[in-house]
Order: C-alpha cells, then structure tokens, then sequence
C-alpha cells in the first residue's frame, strides 16, 4: 500500500498549523506530485495599495507541494526536511485570484529527494514562481 494522500488530506495533514493559517488546500495528486491551491485572503496581502498577495505563502505552499509530492513518489509518510528550496518569483499573483501550486518529486536516492514545481494564478504557462529544490529523510 503506497502513501493515501485523499486519508492524509481527510486526517488533516494540510490543514494543522501553518497550512491551516494560510488556507492552503488540496486539488490533485498523481504518483509524483501533487496540487495546492492558496485561496486569495487579504490577510495575506504583501502591498496593500496593489492587492498583490505577499510571496511568503506562495512559497509555503510550493514546500508543501514538493514535500507531499516526495511523500506519494515515495510510496509512504517517512520524516524529512527541506534542504534547500530555490523559488524563482516571476511576477506578483493577480489580485483576488487563488494561486495553484503544482510539485512533482523527479528523484530520489538514498537519503534524497530532488523536486521541482511551479505556482500559477489560472495559467500554468503564465507561471507566479518555479521552485526546485531538495528534501532530506530524516533516517538518513
């Protein structure tokens, strides 16, 4: 039996502490990756006179989709942490649209695990930010 992302979804695993904060849920998910989505909050505004969301829970929620994403390529819930997470931001998200936030995990080693993603505010190919980074398994 591999990692049952729709049991960790319904046991709460997005939606403890930060992610709760922040509203980040779930949309989708495949063997690899999976699919947040950060509804437009005003709490979470960065410039007030533009509206434009703040970048920080753009990159909480690509952690949170990287990290699920290792999860499900995994197969299983083992413990790790983010080594390193490298966000390119592209351009501001587009007032009141909610950001999507897309992670796949590419490779995984030993000890490893190598993710890249991408948040859009409705156009994949008009993205808000590209991610890539690396998570290490705590048992490593």
């Amino acid at each position: 039996m591999g990692f049952d992302m729709e049991r960790f979804v319904a046991m709460g695993g997005l939606g403890g502490g930060h992610g709760r904060h922040l509203g980040i849920g779930y949309r989708a998910h495949g063997d690899d990756w999976a699919e947040l989505a950060l509804p437009y909050d005003p709490r979470l505004i960065g410039d007030p006179a533009s509206g434009v969301l703040a970048s920080g829970p753009i990159v909480a929620m690509m952690d949170m989709a990287t990290s699920v994403a290792v999860w499900l390529k995994r197969g299983k819930f083992e413990p790790h942490v983010t080594l390193d997470l490298r966000v390119d931001y592209l351009r501001p998200a587009i007032p009141e649209r909610t950001v999507v936030g897309r992670g796949e995990c590419y490779r995984i080693t030993r000890s490893i695990a190598f993710v890249r993603g991408i948040a859009h505010d409705g156009d994949p190919d008009d993205p808000v930010a590209h991610v890539a980074g690396t998570f290490i398994g705590m048992a490593a």
